[in-house]
């Protein structure tokens, strides 16, 4: 007979299956030694949940928190909007400049290049792209 019926005719109460596999795991050195190492670091643990629970209780409170939540996307919009003016007018800029060299007929000859080069906004873009390249050697070396 099994255990379970013996114990139903001694009038016990039937212990399933699992609670024995339960026991059975709970009779083994290894996990005995892990509960152990478990239960001594309980103050450790209780600690560090007490930690996470205030952390997560600050964070839900910022999460509903409507008046910060508007403050974040003010801060982000002050932030954003120069950024997003200074690329709308760049796009405004070169888009004019497609559509004036696109009408216009003009030759630039040798001479006219020469003036160019005077200009100051070329002669700016001219150091920027010679830094650059500067720059881009000096890294490829590096590698």
């Amino acid at each position: 007979m099994s255990e379970a019926t013996n114990q139903l005719q001694a009038g016990q109460p039937a212990v399933s299956q699992e609670k024995l596999d339960v026991l059975d795991q709970l009779l083994k050195p290894e996990v005995q030694d892990s509960i152990t190492a478990l239960v001594n670091e309980l103050p450790k643990l209780t600690e560090m949940v007490t930690t996470l629970t205030k952390i997560y209780d600050v964070a839900v409170s910022l999460s509903t928190d409507e008046i910060l939540k508007n403050d974040i996307a003010g801060a982000v919009g002050e932030i954003a909007t120069p950024v997003v003016n200074s690329a709308k007018g760049l796009a405004a800029t070169a888009i004019e400049a497609k559509d004036r060299a696109a009408e216009s007929t003009e030759t630039i000859g040798l001479f006219g290049i020469i003036r160019l080069l005077k200009d100051p906004q070329v002669q700016q873009f001219f150091r920027f792209t010679n830094a650059f390249l500067q720059v881009n050697e000096e890294h490829k070396n590096l590698k």
